[in-house]
């Protein structure tokens, strides 16, 4: 980009028309919008797909806004800005549409390297080469969205100094607001790409989403060159690569989103057979066939993270609904905070309960284990519907898509009282979901609960984070509620926990104590069974004098599970 010689930006500049400072502006607004999109879709992807934690976000932002500022200075050192904004915007297209799909191709294939070396060398299964560098190297692939973010926020901050100086170039007096009319366009059109991420872009597959964010900095390549044709050098090369570049866009548009997800599935053990991007999390179905006539094990994953495994998830929401039931008084009403798949409702109906009410945000997660897609493979559709007995249709069922935070002010305001509340939410690994694990929170739940009645929570592994466990017992106390905590072995997770509490009377471990039997029958629930999972180690609870409750707020609680799942190294990615 730098010139040896006299060229057509050098030339007298003409005086600055409406009409062109009008599309420079309109430019400038729309790359700002491109540019606020990117940060989102690499922070989006790192969510989605890594399973990172909700600071890879602030953390992409945060790169990309510091190499702006270095890309700002840079821009600098380009002489002939006309010439250098449409090579600038013909490469920002390209990185831009090719970030996620390369990103997802080296994670994948760092992934699957282990087996790869194996299946060369003959070895069996549990001798896979791990660790060292291989390890090295998937850890360092998980950084590239990162890499891309400071590449492309270089690139991108060199655009409003550009504009700025073509803007200046074409007029024959000083601009005096210069500075300022850009970054107006620029804050303008960052707001308007928000706006684009948040109503249309997160309902669409990510990779598409980037194809067609590119295509807006190419049509500003377009649009700079038929413009200013006389001031661009070699406009006609330039002009080539904006169509080369097109046909790789299209490309990227109608394949890409097929060959990203295929680059995705490479990260899971078991075969996807089917994967979708609701508006608040990405669903990945995989399958793993078993012979000898014992039927598939199909397990579902939000965000990268296990969310069930068929072979094993009638463990966990046994334990979660039953001692629940058990211990309220009585079971007409019945209110379930999260578990939109319905495997947790399938349970609670064992109880022949007059209303079920369920508050899931997803309606996308809702409407697949209600009614799945017709694209979903039909011997998963079965199997999810058999999962879940059906659940979700059953009449006396109302489910709620809200966010739980608002939607259970709601439920107040109606005057309603539940005799058994079920949380069963994931983990508070970001601050989004700290709130719902606050002690606020929990006071909006006993002003919906019947005072003889019981509420349990789902409160992470005992064993992988002790003190997040402790803190959400804690946190109940603090929200008015008596206490007890118990645990069991679920093999597709560990060992896992829950938090149960009453309102009024005896504590939920005394009455259970009381029964001769179980209500319900269960094939794997029994009486001794919930008594024993109230036992903990001699020295478990030695250090919870020294835990804090989760005050809303504070983040406490995501604090505590972020260390926890550090230091005792906690699941793999997947």
């Amino acid at each position: 980009m730098q010139e040896t010689s006299l060229t057509p930006s050098a030339a007298k500049p003409s005086r600055l028309g409406w009409f062109d400072d009008v599309l420079l502006l309109g430019i400038m607004a729309v790359l700002a919008g491109c540019g606020l999109i990117y940060e989102y879709l690499l922070s989006h992807y790192a969510g989605r797909i890594l399973g990172a934690l909700e600071a890879a976000i602030y953390t992409m932002i945060g790169l990309m806004i510091v190499s702006m500022g270095l890309g700002a200075f840079a821009a600098r050192k380009i002489r002939d800005a006309f010439t250098g904004f449409v090579i600038l915007e013909l490469t920002v297209a390209l990185c831009g549409s090719l970030a996620i799909l390369i990103t997802a191709a080296v994670i994948g294939f760092g992934q699957q390297l282990p087996l790869m070396i194996a299946n060369t060398l003959g070895l069996p299964p549990d001798q896979l080469p791990e660790g060292g560098m291989i390890g090295s190297l998937q850890k360092l692939s998980e950084y590239l969205p990162y890499v891309w973010g400071v590449l492309l926020g270089l690139m991108i901050g060199m655009e409003i100094p550009l504009i700025a100086r073509v803007r200046q170039s074409l007029s024959d007096e000083h601009l005096l607001h210069n500075a300022g009319t850009i970054y107006g366009a620029d804050y303008i059109g960052a707001g308007i790409g928000a706006a684009i991420w948040v109503g249309f872009m997160l309902a669409i597959d990510i990779q598409l989403a980037a194809a067609l964010t590119a295509s807006f900095n190419l049509l500003a390549g377009f649009v700079f060159i038929g413009r200013f044709w006389p001031k661009i050098r070699r406009p006609k090369l330039l002009l080539t690569g904006h169509f080369i570049v097109t046909g790789i866009l299209l490309v990227l548009a109608i394949h890409g989103p097929r060959w990203e997800q295929e680059f995705n599935n490479l990260l899971y053990k078991d075969k996807v057979v089917y994967a979708k991007a609701t508006r608040f999390q990405q669903l990945t179905f995989t399958e793993r066939l078993r012979g000898n006539g014992l039927p598939p094990v199909y397990a579902l994953y939000i965000n990268g993270r296990l969310q069930f495994s068929s072979i094993d998830e009638h463990i966990y929401h046994a334990f979660l609904v039953h001692p629940t039931l058990a211990a309220s008084a009585r079971h007409n009403k019945v209110l379930i905070i999260g578990g939109g798949d319905g495997l947790g409702l399938k349970q609670v109906l064992r109880w022949e309960p007059e209303q079920v009410t369920l508050l899931d945000l997803d309606v996308g997660l809702v409407q697949l284990f209600k009614s799945p897609d017709t694209d979903m493979p039909e011997r998963l559709s079965r199997a999810m519907l058999t999962l879940n007995g059906n659940a979700l249709n059953d009449p006396r069922v109302t489910v709620i898509n809200d966010d739980a935070f608002n939607g259970v002010d709601k439920l107040i305001a109606t005057g309603v009282k539940y005799d058994a509340i079920i949380v069963d939410l994931p983990d508070p690994s970001h601050p989004d979901l700290n709130k719902l694990y606050s002690d606020y929170f929990y006071r909006k739940l006993k002003e919906l609960m019947s005072s003889d009645g019981a509420l349990t929570v789902q409160s992470t592994s005992p064993y992988h984070a002790p003190k997040a466990f402790i803190s959400v017992a804690k946190t109940l106390a603090l929200a008015g509620f008596d206490v007890k905590q118990y645990h069991h072995n679920v093999p597709s997770f560990g060992e896992w926990g829950w938090s149960i509490a009453t309102a009024g009377g005896l504590d939920a471990q005394h009455r259970l104590a009381k029964l001769i039997e179980l209500p319900i029958k269960d094939d794997w629930l029994t009486l001794g069974l919930v008594d024993g999972a109230f036992e903990f180690p001699a020295n478990f609870y030695k250090d919870a004098a020294k835990i804090k409750p989760n005050e809303l707020g504070s983040l406490q609680l995501y604090h505590y599970h972020l260390q926890d799942w550090s230091e005792n190294q906690g699941l793999n990615l997947f």
